[in-house]
């Protein structure tokens, strides 16, 4: 079962990915990225693939990680917590995670009290363990 994280090309994300590729070292497992992006069509698909594969090679290089069987999964989501979280979790689920690494990013309280947020909605919606990761600095 392949360790998996929710990627987005931000230092966070970065952070998160290294991370996960880390615990799929670890746990001498693969890794899934999973990306929600706007829309998924065969031209902005192979196009995306192709942008995300150098960014994930570049972040498992600087790690030292050069032997790790990886697979990018893409998913369409509007711009809503809700969808977006959903789609997360189910990809996750469609690739049989054994943990789900995802980034979070520093809001402040009145933020955390009024708006839902995805990472929320991920930590309280998995069937796994989650490991939240934030970029320091």
């Amino acid at each position: 079962m392949p360790v998996a994280v929710a990627h987005l090309p931000s230092t966070t994300g970065h952070v998160a990915l290294r991370e996960a590729a880390q615990q799929a070292v670890q746990r001498r497992t693969s890794l899934t990225v999973i990306q929600v992006v706007d829309a998924v069509d065969l031209d902005v698909d192979a196009a995306h693939r192709a942008g995300m594969t150098d960014q994930i090679e570049n972040v498992l290089a600087e790690a030292g990680i050069t032997d790790l069987k990886w697979d990018l999964r893409l998913a369409a989501a509007a711009d809503e917590t809700d969808e977006t979280a959903d789609a997360i979790l189910s990809l996750a689920h469609e690739a049989s995670a054994e943990l789900l690494v995802i980034g979070a990013r520093r809001r402040s309280p009145i933020g955390k009290a009024i708006l839902g947020s995805v990472t929320q909605r991920i930590i309280l919606g998995a069937d796994v363990p989650v490991l939240v990761v934030k970029a320091t600095g």
